[in-house]
């Protein structure tokens, strides 16, 4: 772990489509450049949930590190309805193995997560966007604040907005990781060896949420955005109130 026929109209928007970006007859569908996801998912910008964020309202018993022998400075922080933290992302790139998540890709692959697809396999961290939270120990425990596998999370970076589950548990002192697939949604080089971003990475988990079943991006999406919507209409209106 570190990180059917087509109509005439849709014929026609394939002619127009970028010849770098059409499929070549002698190469694996799966090795085709996947287009970059767009600025943000749903309706919610990375500027209205990072507006609510700005504070921290510490839930952790002490700090995590961003890597094995990095100083601790990492709290997790509390706010109605959510835990959340900021740190660096590392690019995890564990569990069923593809074409760009393998032993021979990542020195340290593990075919593993510590969560599994609603028909029993592990999740793929080259298609699924999933983010990894710290082991339970005596820093913090996820469990006892509503999160748990499939809860789902908003992970904010520059004017990205991506939405994922908890898919995976790392060590229990250092925090900061998210799948191939989150990174690369987020504009962040997801090579797990050299990629990752060495700050400036916002994780908002909605308590007691759940993507169902935990492999569906879309029930993640709905769910996310739903909740990040709840969250900053609920804290504008407390800010209105005050």
């Amino acid at each position: 772990m570190h990180v059917p026929s087509l109509t005439l109209a849709a014929a026609g928007l394939a002619l127009l489509a970028p010849a770098a970006t059409l499929a070549d007859p002698a190469r694996p569908a799966s090795d085709v450049p996947r287009r970059p996801a767009g600025r943000y998912e749903g309706s919610v910008s990375a500027a209205d949930l990072l507006a609510h964020v700005r504070d921290c309202a510490p839930v952790s018993a002490g700090l995590y590190r961003s890597d094995a022998g990095a100083a601790a400075t990492i709290p997790v922080c509390g706010a109605d309805g959510a835990v959340f933290w900021k740190a660096d992302m590392d690019i995890d790139c564990d569990g069923r193995p593809g074409i760009r998540c393998n032993s021979a890709t990542d020195p340290s692959f593990l075919p593993t997560t510590a969560y599994q697809q609603s028909d029993g396999r592990y999740l793929s961290a080259e298609t699924l966007p999933f983010i990894v939270v710290p082991a339970a120990g005596a820093v913090w425990d996820y469990r006892a604040h509503g999160v748990s596998g499939g809860s789902v999370a908003a992970v904010v970076h520059q004017d990205r907005v991506q939405y994922a589950v908890v898919g995976d548990v790392g060590p229990s002192n250092t925090i900061g990781e998210a799948s191939y697939a989150t990174a690369e949604a987020l504009g962040i080089s997801p090579d797990p060896r050299t990629g990752g971003v060495a700050s400036g990475v916002t994780y908002i988990v909605f308590k007691d949420s759940r993507a169902t079943p935990i492999e569906s991006h879309a029930s993640a999406v709905e769910v996310g955005e739903r909740l990040a919507r709840a969250f900053v209409e609920g804290a504008e209106g407390r800010s209105e109130g005050e």
